[in-house]
């Protein structure tokens, strides 16, 4: 089955199903005039491309925009998601960055549970 029911927050895209994801990166932006870069840390899908074609295009969703770079995180969320297939685990995954201006940006990534409440009404 495999991470259906494992939802990563996106900054602007709401949330995005874990098995969908084909990649994990970070990259810095383009730096604007007399500013420092900002670091991104995007999980990768794929997608069709818009001319009709069969071939396959990757569209980049943002988790998370830090001050430095987010040493370690990709893999981190990596191993996170591996774990959480193993255990077939459901629920919402929200990166964090550690307040602070650490150089290297300290990222974690809390795992929210879906609650079986029937009494929730949702």
């Amino acid at each position: 089955m495999g991470l259906t029911t494992v939802w990563l927050a996106t900054l602007s895209d709401g949330l995005l199903r874990a098995d969908q994801v084909i990649g994990l990166t970070a990259h810095t932006t383009p730096a604007p005039t007399g500013k420092p870069p900002r670091w991104l840390l995007d999980a990768t899908t794929r997608t069709a491309t818009s001319s009709g074609s069969p071939d396959e295009g990757v569209l980049h969703h943002t988790l998370i925009q830090t001050p430095a770079e987010p040493v370690g995180a990709p893999e981190a969320l990596a191993r996170l998601l591996a774990r959480l297939d193993r255990e077939n685990a459901a629920g919402v995954i929200a990166a964090v960055v550690d307040s602070g201006t650490r150089t290297p940006s300290v990222v974690r990534f809390p795992f929210r549970p879906f609650e079986d409440d029937e009494s929730s009404g949702t």
